[in-house]
């Protein structure tokens, strides 16, 4: 990074006699920084996520380099005995990235924040949930109805609902509920736009929040038909993949070694992935005011702290903790955060939205 301060200076210096010098180095870091990031997608097209990564990291705070990858680790590495808060226009509290201490968080601490954890770390899909509640109230009445018009004898009907039990139970069993989550999920996709719009922002911000703490996204799906298509696999729902080796030998070193009692995660991976976890859910507190999708993402932090053998405070303490790191994060990049789901839903590729958010954050400002 001094290196760009040291040219940034120089145009300055030069620029009353040489004024072509800065729009020559403006477009030479614009055209270094294009053919990195096509570069990885060449490689995470090919499917070499290791080159990716060392690509990323190479350029990684160089000038015509990415400068934002992993810049927001001082927030999730940093341990401090004292923050200092201030209050922006809105009323919400500013904790600078640098003080963050980590330390447990009680609730009304959270709210001076304009938290609600009721409404982030408890979600309903009301959206999904009424549809499914529709579809088995016309599945009803469509049964009566043909019973009425077919005049199906009482033997008929229950061959009939034995045949749907059977499907419904081989779905459960060997797809995981795949089946129905598709057609539920395609139903949501094309009836519903606020869910359409809520499953784009939760991926944005899983995308994001990963980059700034340095973990390369490798590919994404904001459907369920999109993700059967990418993957042609009904277990796999619509989400976020990352280039995650090194972040899964830790835990699977951390877990073959806890058998003994001697292992653990270190803090800085921990905080990476809560973070990560959580960014989906806290994407969507911040634009609707509660979070309906990330269960799942919730549920994975919780089977992993209880893996690591966290007590229930200890827990508590990671997670409050993560959600408020997360949330500062997305508040001041939330036009990083839109321009990156506006990308997305148009199917820009990884290398198209890492330079949206490398054009749009000012690394300064992490």
């Amino acid at each position: 990074m001094g290196t760009v301060a040291n040219y940034a200076s120089l145009s300055c210096r030069l620029q009353l006699k040489l004024p072509a010098l800065r729009i020559t180095c403006s477009s030479e870091v614009v055209v270094a920084r294009r053919q990195v990031l096509e570069q990885v997608d060449k490689e995470l097209a090919r499917g070499d996520d290791k080159a990716a990564l060392s690509l990323v990291k190479h350029s990684q705070g160089k000038p015509g380099g990415l400068q934002c990858f992993g810049a927001a680790r001082q927030l999730v590495d940093i341990l401090l005995d004292v923050c200092l808060f201030s209050v922006d226009r809105n009323g919400f509290f500013i904790i600078p990235s640098i003080l963050v201490p980590q330390r447990l968080y009680t609730l009304d601490e959270l709210k001076l924040n304009q938290i609600e954890t009721s409404s982030l770390l408890s979600p309903v899909d009301a959206t999904l949930g009424s549809i499914e509640r529709n579809l088995q109230l016309a599945a009803v009445l469509g049964g009566l109805a043909s019973w009425n018009v077919l005049r199906l004898s009482s033997q008929q009907i229950l061959y009939l609902s034995l045949g749907l039990l059977f499907l419904w139970t081989l779905d459960s069993v060997s797809f995981n509920g795949g089946i129905g989550s598709l057609v539920i999920d395609t139903i949501g996709h094309t009836f519903s736009q606020k869910y359409h719009n809520r499953v784009i922002q939760h991926e944005a911000g899983h995308f994001l929040i990963a980059y700034l703490v340095g973990i390369l996204p490798k590919g994404y799906t904001l459907s369920s038909f999109e993700a059967l298509k990418k993957e042609g696999s009904l277990n796999v729902q619509a989400g976020t993949a990352f280039v995650d080796f090194e972040f899964l030998e830790e835990f699977v070193t951390s877990f073959h070694v806890m058998q003994v009692n001697t292992g653990k995660v270190s803090a800085t991976t921990l905080n990476r992935f809560s973070c990560i976890a959580l960014a989906g859910v806290a994407t969507e507190y911040l634009l609707y005011g509660v979070a309906e999708g990330g269960l799942a993402d919730i549920n994975k932090l919780d089977m992993l702290l209880q893996g690591l053998g966290f007590t229930q405070k200890k827990a508590d303490s990671q997670v409050r903790w993560s959600v408020l790191n997360t949330v500062l994060l997305l508040r001041r990049h939330k036009l990083a955060r839109a321009k990156l789901a506006e990308a997305m839903s148009m199917g820009k590729s990884v290398g198209a939205c890492l330079g949206i958010i490398e054009d749009t954050i000012d690394v300064s400002d992490i």
